[in-house]
C-alpha cells in the first residue's frame, strides 16, 4: 500500500469487496452509523438573526439608519416648536408655582426649566424610548471586548443624554419641564447620514464619488454647527435680566449668521457671560472643522478634475454618444478624430467622451476648454477593463466605441496587446455595440477580427507605400480621398494649380442605389462602362464601383463592361458631395422635351432587333458634350452620318472625336485616329463586334506585338520557372493569400542576399545583375510581418512580366527565418544588410540603378525626448541622399505630418516658403489638412500614419470605406473586382486633348475607368506656377555649384573603391526645383491634358484564371545608361518573364 501510495497509484480493492459491491449495490450499508452534518447553524440563533437584520443585511440596515434618521430630523423640529411656543414668563417646575425675577439680576433659572406643552412631551417620550431601546439593542449585537470603550464613545453620550433625561420624567412628573438639550441630535443625525451614505452606495450600487459625498458631509456639518449655536445662544440668553433682552429663536437665528459670516452689525448682542463663552467656543470650533474639510474637499476637487466627469444616465437616455478608448489622450491624434468626425452635418449633435486611463496633459487640457469643444467632449479618466468605468461612459448606450492605439510607441506588440484587452473588454460589456479597433501589426489582427471595423496601420502602410512606387501620388490620392475636405481649400490663391488642386480634393466617395439615383438612374439595364462615362460627362462624377443586392455580395470595382446595372444596385462614385446634397440646373428645363427625352430612350434598344436608326441613337447618345444636342437632331444629319459611314461632315460643327485635320498631314501614312463611342450594353452584332470590340483586339494584340522584343531580356533558361498563385508560405496567422507572381521553385535563402556571393551566385552589388528594369530600394529597420503588404501589391498577378521591378529590401537588422522563407517564392526580391546613412550600402544597394527609394519611419526613435524629434533621424538621412542623388525619388514615412517641410529642404527656395504661410492661413481657417499645400505632400513624396486614422473615423458614417480601400490599394481581390494602375500621357496620346475624351476612349477600348491625374509642371512651361528658384544671385549658384562638385568628387571616389563605373553617375544633376507635382481625383470633362500626366485607372479585372484586358505597354524611363554589347547574366533560380 505504502509503494503504491509512493508511486502516485492507488491499489485497486481486494477482490471481495468488489463481488460485495456487485451484488449489494447502495445497500450493503444500511446498517451502518450514517452521521447527517448541518452547516451554519451559528446564523440560527436569535442573536445571529439580530445582527443580519440590523448589520449584516445592506437593505435592512439602511433602513434601519433612514428611520433613525427621521427621528433625529423629528426631534430636532419638536425642539424647534418648544422653543417658538415657550413662555419665558413661566419658569418653573411641572406643576409647581412661578417665580418672580428683578429685570436687573440674572435668571438662571432659565436655563433649568423650560414651558413643555403635555402633547410636546409625550411625542419626545415616545421618540427616546424609541432611541434608547435601539442603542441598548446595538450594543448588545456589537458588544465585542471592553463595555466601557463603547459606552464612553460621543455618540452613545449624546444618545443616554437626549433619552434617559425623558424616560425618568414618567416616574417624576415634576421633571417634565426640565431642559434637555435635544437640538444636540443633529450630531447624532450626522453620523447617521454619513454611514447611510456608505450603505447607500453598496446596497444601491451608486455610483457616488467621493467628492460628492464630501461635499454632503461639509454641508450637514455646518448646518448642524450653526444649528446648534443657534439653539445654544438662544437658550443661554434664557438668564439675561428682563423680558425684553431675551432672544427668540429668529434674533439667535440672525445673530450666529451675522456672527459667522465675520459681518458684525453689532445691534443684536449677547448679555450674560455664558452665552459669551459659548460663541466663542463655536467661533473657535468653527475655526478648526471647517478649514480642515474644506481642504479634503479641495483634494477631491483636483482628483474629480483629474478623473474627468461622468456621463450622465439621464443625458445618455436622450442624447447620442460614441466613446473613444486610448491609452494616452495626445493633442493630435484626438483633434484629428473630431475633426473629422464632427465634418459631417448630421454627427453635429453627438458627443463625444474620452476614456483614458492617463491625466490630461496641459495642451489637451486648454484644448479642451476651448468653446466648440467644452459643450460636446467629456473626458474620463478610466480604465476600458473596469466595468465601473465602462459604466461612467455609458458603454451600454452609446452609438460606438473607437478603440485607438497610440501613436508614437516604441513597442508596437505591447501596444497591440493593449488595444486587444480593451477590445474584448467591450465586446464583453456591450455586446451589440459597434466597435472600431486600430491596430498597429498585421499579425495581431486576428484577435480582434469580430470588431465591426479594423484598420491596420502596418498593413494599409505599406500597400499604400507599394502602389506609390509604380503610380505615383498614390498616397495623396487616398490621402484626400478619406478626408473631408469642402473643395473650397485655394479658392483664393493666385496659382491656378493650387485651385485645381485645392477643389480636386474636396471629392470623396458616396454611395447610392441607383434607382433613388439621379445621376445613374437613367442607365438601368446598361452597361456599367456606359453609365461611368455618361455619368462623368453629363453630371462630372465618377461612377467606380458596384454592388449587387444578392446576399454574399461584394464591392466591385469596375466590373466592367458585362456588368448591366439594375436598380437595387449600390453605386459608388466620386464627387464633391453626395448627391442628396447637390442641386441639379438643366440648360434646357421644358418638361414637354424632358418627356420626349425620355420616351425616345424607352423606345431605343440593343436588344431589338438591329437597325440603323437605333445604332445611330446608340452612337449619338455616347459623342461628347453635344450629346444632348445631337439628339434632337434626324437621323440624316450630316454630322450623325459622318459618324456612322466615316465621310466628312458638311456641317460648319467641327467632330470632337477626330483630331485636327493638320494632324493627319503632320504624319503622313497615317492613319487619321478616332475615338469610338460607349456602347450601352454588349452587343453580340456581327456589325458592332466588327467596329467595337474586334478594333479592340487587335490593337491590344499589335500594341503587345510591338513589345515581345523588349520581353526577350527577360526570358528565363527553363520556361517553368514562372507561374501565377497563391504564396506557399504565410507571413502570419489571419493573412488571406493572394493570387500573385510567384517562382515555382522558391530561391535558396542564401540567394535572397544582394550583396553576399553564394554557390549559386557571385554578385556583389544590385549593378551586377543587370537588370531591365530599375529596382525599388525599401529601407527598414528590421523586418516585420507587415512588409509583406509591400511585396504583394508589386507582384500582383495583374501585372505584366515585363513591368516588375526588383525590390531590394535594406535592412538594418539582420531578418528571421520565418520572413526570409515567405518571400522566397517571390521573384526579383532581395535583402542586403545596411543604413541609409551608409553611402557605401546605399551604392551597392543600387540607388542608381534605382527608381524609388522608400524609407520607412524608425520605431527606435519614436522614444525621443521631445515628441516632433521622433523624425530626426529620418530627415537627416533622407536629405543627405537628396544632396548626393538630387535625381533620386525618394518616399518618406514621418511619425508627425508638421515634419514634412523639411524634405528636401532648400533654405533659399521661396516658393516653398510662401507655401509655408498658405499653410499657416489654411491652419487658421480649420482646415482638417493644413499641410496639404505643401509640395512634399502634393507630390506624394511624403507619409505618415496618422493620414490613415480618418479612415477608421469615417467608417462610422461609410461603413464601406475600408473594404473600398482595400481593393483600391490591392490588399483584398474580391471576384470580378478591377484594380488601380497608371497610364502616362505621351506625345502620341496628346491628340486627345481633354479629359472627358480620354475617358471616352479608354471606356470604348480597353474597358477602364480614369479617376485621377498626376500632373507635373515644369519650370520650363509657361503656364507653370514656379516663378523662382533657390539660386537668386550669381554668389549663391557659385557656391551651390562647388558644393555640387565636392559632393560628386565623394560618390566618384566611393564608386570607385567599389569596383562601379563612373559613368553611372550624373554629375550634371542639379538641386534647383525645376518642377512641382500635385493631384487631381475627379477632374472634369474638358480639363485639358498635359504631356507626361500620370493617369490614375482602374482596370477591370479578368479573375485569377484569364488574363485581364491590358492597355499597351508604358514606357518608364531609366537613369542607368546601358553599355552596348553588355551581356546579363542572370543567378540560378531566377524566373521567365515573358507575358
Amino acid at each position: 500500500m505504502a509503494e503504491g501510495l509512493v508511486d502516485g497509484t492507488v491499489p485497486p480493492l481486494p477482490p471481495r469487496y468488489r463481488f460485495r459491491d456487485l451484488v449489494l449495490g447502495d445497500h450493503y450499508a444500511e446498517g451502518e452509523d450514517r452521521v447527517r452534518v448541518e452547516f451554519y447553524i451559528n446564523e440560527r440563533s436569535f442573536k445571529e438573526r439580530l445582527q443580519l437584520y440590523f448589520i449584516k443585511n445592506q437593505r435592512s440596515s439602511l433602513r434601519i439608519r433612514v428611520f433613525n434618521f427621521f427621528l433625529m430630523a423629528v426631534s430636532c423640529t419638536l425642539y424647534c416648536v418648544r422653543v417658538i411656543l415657550d413662555d419665558h414668563r413661566h419658569i418653573a417646575c411641572h406643576g409647581c408655582t412661578p417665580k418672580n425675577f428683578s429685570n436687573t439680576t440674572e435668571n438662571w433659572w432659565g436655563l433649568l426649566w423650560v414651558n413643555r406643552p403635555v402633547w410636546l412631551w409625550a411625542l419626545q417620550v415616545s421618540i427616546a424610548i424609541i432611541m434608547l431601546f435601539q442603542t441598548v439593542l446595538m450594543l448588545y449585537l456589537q458588544h465585542k471586548g471592553n463595555i466601557c470603550q463603547q459606552l464612553m464613545s460621543i455618540t452613545r453620550i449624546l444618545e443616554f443624554l437626549n433619552t434617559i433625561p425623558f424616560i425618568i420624567t414618567l416616574f417624576w412628573p415634576p421633571l417634565r419641564n426640565l431642559f434637555i438639550p435635544v437640538f444636540l441630535n443633529c450630531w447624532l443625525a450626522h453620523a447617521i447620514l454619513k454611514n447611510m451614505l456608505n450603505d447607500l452606495n453598496r446596497a444601491l450600487q451608486k455610483i457616488q464619488t467621493a467628492f460628492s459625498q464630501q461635499v454632503i458631509i461639509l454641508c450637514s456639518m455646518l448646518l448642524c454647527l450653526i444649528f446648534t449655536s443657534i439653539c445654544g445662544v438662544e437658550h443661554l440668553e434664557r438668564a439675561a435680566p428682563g423680558v425684553d433682552g431675551k432672544m427668540n429663536f429668529f434674533q439667535a437665528s440672525y445673530f450666529v449668521i451675522v456672527t459667522f459670516s465675520t459681518v458684525g452689525y453689532g445691534d443684536i448682542q449677547v448679555n450674560v457671560w455664558p452665552s459669551q463663552l459659548f460663541v466663542a467656543i463655536m467661533i473657535i470650533a468653527a475655526l478648526v472643522v471647517i478649514p480642515i474639510q474644506l481642504e479634503q474637499l479641495a483634494f477631491y476637487l483636483l482628483e474629480r478634475q483629474k478623473q474627468g466627469a461622468s456621463y450622465s444616465k439621464h443625458r445618455a437616455a436622450s442624447e447620442k454618444h460614441v466613446v473613444v478608448c486610448a491609452t494616452c489622450i495626445q493633442a493630435d491624434l484626438i483633434m484629428d478624430f473630431l475633426n473629422e468626425f464632427y465634418a459631417h452635418p448630421h454627427l453635429q449633435d453627438y458627443f463625444v467622451v474620452l476614456l483614458s486611463p492617463v491625466e490630461l496633459d496641459n495642451t489637451m487640457r486648454l484644448l479642451l476648454q476651448i468653446p466648440i469643444w467644452s459643450q460636446r467632449v467629456i473626458y474620463v479618466q478610466g480604465s476600458a477593463l473596469r466595468d465601473q468605468d465602462l459604466q461612467r461612459v455609458r458603454m451600454d448606450d452609446a452609438e460606438a466605441c473607437f478603440i485607438l492605439s497610440p501613436r508614437n510607441v516604441m513597442d508596437r506588440h505591447e501596444a497591440d496587446q493593449q488595444t486587444i484587452l480593451r477590445t474584448w473588454a467591450v465586446k464583453d460589456f456591450s455586446p451589440n455595440l459597434p466597435i472600431f479597433v486600430q491596430i498597429l501589426k498585421p499579425e495581431n489582427m486576428f484577435h480582434v477580427k469580430f470588431a465591426d471595423h479594423v484598420v491596420c496601420e502596418d498593413e494599409f502602410k505599406y500597400a499604400l507605400l507599394a502602389n506609390n512606387c509604380l503610380t505615383p501620388g498614390t498616397s495623396t490620392f487616398v490621402t484626400l480621398l478619406i478626408h473631408t475636405l469642402r473643395g473650397h481649400e485655394g479658392s483664393d490663391s493666385d496659382s491656378q494649380w493650387m485651385r485645381m488642386y485645392g477643389r480636386s480634393s474636396g471629392n470623396e466617395v458616396y454611395h447610392i442605389t441607383l434607382g433613388d439615383s439621379k445621376f445613374f438612374g437613367e442607365f438601368e439595364n446598361k452597361s456599367f462602362i456606359y453609365a461611368s462615362f455618361h455619368a462623368h460627362k453629363k453630371y462630372g462624377v465618377a461612377l467606380v464601383g458596384v454592388k449587387k443586392d444578392e446576399e454574399d455580395s461584394e464591392i466591385q470595382l469596375n466590373p466592367g463592361p458585362k456588368h448591366i446595372m439594375q436598380a437595387s444596385d449600390t453605386c459608388y462614385y466620386f464627387n464633391i458631395t453626395k448627391e442628396e446634397n447637390s442641386a441639379f440646373i438643366f440648360a434646357d428645363s421644358d418638361p414637354e422635351k424632358e418627356r420626349e427625352h425620355k420616351r425616345k430612350d424607352s423606345k431605343s434598344s440593343l436588344h431589338n432587333e438591329p437597325s440603323s436608326s437605333s445604332k445611330i441613337h446608340s452612337i449619338i447618345a455616347s459623342v461628347g458634350s453635344m450629346a444632348i444636342e445631337l439628339q434632337e437632331r434626324r437621323a440624316n444629319d450630316p454630322a450623325r452620318e459622318a459618324l456612322v459611314t466615316g465621310k466628312p461632315s458638311t456641317s460648319s460643327g467641327r467632330n470632337l472625336l477626330i483630331p485636327p485635320a493638320g494632324e493627319e498631314e503632320r504624319v503622313p501614312g497615317r492613319r487619321r485616329p478616332s475615338i469610338l463611342p460607349v456602347l450601352e450594353i454588349m452587343s453580340s452584332d456581327p456589325e458592332d463586334e466588327e467596329t467595337g470590340i474586334t478594333f479592340t483586339a487587335e490593337k491590344v494584340e499589335t500594341e503587345v506585338d510591338g513589345d515581345i522584343e523588349d520581353i526577350k531580356v527577360w526570358d528565363a533558361k527553363n520556361e517553368s520557372d514562372w507561374m501565377k498563385g497563391y504564396p506557399p508560405v504565410a507571413p502570419y496567422i489571419g493573412y488571406t493569400p493572394m493570387f500573385s507572381h510567384l517562382l515555382a521553385n522558391p530561391r535558396k535563402l542564401c540567394c535572397l542576399e544582394l550583396d553576399q556571393p553564394c554557390s549559386h551566385s557571385n554578385h556583389h552589388c544590385a549593378r551586377d545583375y543587370n537588370w531591365p528594369n530599375n529596382s525599388i530600394i525599401v529601407a527598414v529597420e528590421s523586418t516585420a510581418p507587415g512588409l509583406y503588404n509591400f511585396i504583394v501589391p508589386l507582384r500582383a498577378h495583374w501585372r505584366p512580366k515585363h513591368t516588375l521591378k526588383p525590390i531590394v529590401i535594406m535592412v538594418e537588422k539582420r531578418p528571421d527565418t520565418v520572413f526570409l522563407e515567405s518571400i522566397a517564392a517571390f521573384p526579383l526580391v532581395y535583402y542586403m544588410i545596411g543604413s541609409i546613412e551608409s553611402l557605401d550600402d546605399l551604392l551597392r544597394a543600387g540607388i542608381l540603378q534605382a527608381d524609388t527609394v522608400v524609407v520607412v519611419d524608425r520605431e527606435s526613435s519614436k522614444l525621443a525626448e521631445e515628441d516632433y524629434m521622433a523624425d530626426a533621424c529620418q530627415v537627416v538621412a533622407v536629405q543627405t541622399m537628396f544632396k548626393l542623388f538630387p535625381s533620386s525619388t525618394i518616399i518618406t514615412e514621418l511619425t508627425h505630418p508638421s515634419n514634412m517641410r523639411f524634405m528636401q529642404f532648400r533654405a533659399k527656395d521661396y516658393y516653398a516658403l510662401k507655401l509655408a504661410q498658405k499653410q499657416k492661413r489654411e491652419k487658421e481657417r480649420g482646415a482638417n489638412l493644413s499641410y496639404m499645400f505643401r509640395l512634399p505632400f502634393a507630390a506624394g513624396n511624403v507619409f505618415t500614419a496618422s493620414m490613415l486614422d480618418t479612415l477608421l473615423y469615417q467608417s462610422f458614417v461609410k461603413d464601406y470605406m475600408i473594404i473600398f480601400t482595400r481593393l483600391l490599394l490591392g490588399l483584398d481581390q474580391a471576384h470580378g473586382s478591377g484594380y488601380l494602375c497608371e497610364m502616362k500621357i505621351t506625345t502620341d496620346d496628346l491628340w486627345i486633348r481633354t479629359y472627358g475624351r480620354l475617358y471616352q476612349k479608354l471606356c470604348s477600348t480597353t474597358f477602364e475607368i480614369p479617376v485621377g491625374i498626376y500632373r507635373t509642371q515644369m519650370q520650363s512651361d509657361s503656364k507653370s506656377e514656379l516663378s523662382v528658384t533657390i539660386d537668386d544671385d550669381d554668389q549663391s549658384s557659385t557656391c551651390l555649384s562647388e558644393e555640387r562638385a565636392a559632393l560628386a568628387e565623394l560618390v566618384r571616389s566611393k564608386m570607385k573603391k567599389l569596383g562601379l563605373p563612373e559613368s553611372d553617375y550624373d554629375a550634371e544633376a542639379t538641386e534647383k526645383r525645376s518642377a512641382l507635382s500635385y493631384v487631381l481625383i475627379n477632374p472634369g470633362f474638358d480639363t485639358k491634358l498635359e504631356l507626361d500626366d500620370v493617369i490614375f485607372i482602374i482596370r477591370p479585372a479578368g479573375g485569377p484564371n484569364a488574363s485581364s484586358p491590358m492597355p499597351p505597354r508604358r514606357k518608364y524611363s531609366t537613369r542607368r545608361p546601358k553599355t552596348e554589347g553588355e551581356k546579363r547574366e542572370e543567378p540560378q533560380g531566377s524566373m521567365d518573364t515573358r507575358l
